[in-house]
């Protein structure tokens, strides 16, 4: 890919309370995998090895990773989830955007012998190669389909509402929203048992500076609240007693297949392509127009944030690429074109229905973080509640 002229990337650091960039501070990058101080919360040690590093190497202690081992574990969920779902429609639901893991979940699934319904959330955004990866997936495998379509003016309002926020996290809705979706199908339809993409070989780095709230619903109503223009009356959302009962149910009955399995990205595209016709969308969630344009050109450009240094930190460290390979991708922008980006931009701002000068007032403003919002953290009506609910909790009868 050939170098392009293009927008410098500015970090949180370099900007000053009125928006005007000062002078950055010199980067420095891990010497194990490639995350830098783009993340403002990262830590070296005197070896110059990242936090980051670290906490994969803890948390890759605590999974089972003898080949033979997990087979036995991943044939006792197997077990688990056929009996639950016994005399049933289906045994578990799998959310699926077209991309990568979600897909590959669906094939393992059906691999395994199981009964899943799939759940997509139709936000707007979806490419044209997403749709047709489902299509054909659904098809090829003979799983039943179940799609949410969003109210889009309710939808849009709530995405203009977050990009004025100005926080890293604009795709908590999309997120908070395919979560939802996938868990009430599942009340709606009996469905004993949930089987997600996310695994921590994979997908475990992503500095909370960047992202975080995803299931926040006292961030995401109130960053509507303050920034939206519309109240959210259809949107998919947790309350408090509904995100309770999710985290009950996520305790014992939601599955990561994934880390199961000997999992690679590429391993699972070329699979994906032989058994179903999958095709390939291009960069990691570039299954979705505004993802795409979000992560390779407003998060770069207003926040310094490049997420591909997570995404290929994690391959790093699961043994999938090189350092040296990872840098080499870092070495040229997200986009392959300056025209490709402007294309995207334009697309975008025009399907939001923004004027070019709000978007480039927001692009201008200083960046804020998530604890900048009302949340679950500091929100001082959902401490209350929550505290309510503990208490009574004490005097309930066990389930």
């Amino acid at each position: 890919m050939a170098a392009i002229a293009h927008t410098p990337i500015v970090t949180p650091a370099s900007r000053s309370v009125t928006g005007t960039v000062a002078a950055p501070e010199a980067a420095r990058t891990c010497t194990r995998c490639v995350m830098d101080t783009s993340d403002p919360d990262i830590t070296f040690d005197a070896a110059g090895v990242c936090n980051h590093c670290k906490s994969f190497d803890q948390v890759m202690k605590t999974m089972v990773r003898d080949p033979d081992k997990r087979r036995v574990e991943l044939e006792k969920w197997v077990d688990r989830v056929r009996a639950a779902g016994k005399g049933r429609d289906y045994d578990c639901v799998v959310g699926i955007s077209g991309g990568v893991d979600s897909t590959y979940v669906a094939l393992k699934v059906k691999e395994l012998g199981l009964r899943p319904i799939a759940v997509h959330l139709d936000n707007g955004w979806d490419t044209e190669i997403a749709v047709a990866n489902i299509e054909r997936a659904v098809r090829g495998l003979r799983v039943d389909l179940h799609t949410v379509v969003l109210d889009w003016e309710e939808f849009r309002d709530l995405q203009v509402a977050f990009l004025r926020a100005g926080t890293p996290d604009s795709e908590v809705p999309t997120d908070h929203a395919i979560l939802v979706s996938v868990f009430q199908t599942a009340r709606k339809l009996g469905v004993p048992y949930m089987a997600v993409g996310h695994n921590r070989v994979t997908e475990l780095i992503l500095p909370p500076a960047w992202s975080q709230g995803h299931y926040d619903w006292v961030y995401l109503q109130n960053i509507q609240k303050r920034y939206g223009t519309r109240p959210l009356t259809t949107f998919p959302s947790f309350d408090f007693v509904s995100y309770t009962r999710f985290r009950r149910f996520a305790r014992s009955h939601v599955w990561n297949i994934l880390e199961y399995l000997d999992y690679s990205r590429a391993g699972a595209m070329e699979e994906l392509t032989r058994q179903v016709g999958w095709r390939n969308y291009g960069g990691k969630h570039h299954e979705s127009v505004y993802t795409r344009f979000f992560q390779n050109y407003i998060l770069p450009r207003k926040f310094g944030y490049d997420k591909r240094r997570a995404h290929l930190a994690n391959t790093i460290l699961a043994g999938q690429t090189t350092r040296e390979a990872a840098l080499e991708e870092l070495s040229h922008p997200p986009y392959a074109s300056e025209r490709a980006a402007q294309l995207d931009r334009t697309y975008v701002v025009t399907k939001l229905e923004m004027s070019d000068d709000e978007f480039e007032r927001i692009m201008r403003a200083p960046p804020q973080r998530y604890e900048d919002q009302p949340n679950m953290l500091n929100y001082r009506p959902f401490l209350a509640a929550r505290t309510a609910y503990r208490a009574v909790k004490r005097f309930l009868p066990a389930r």
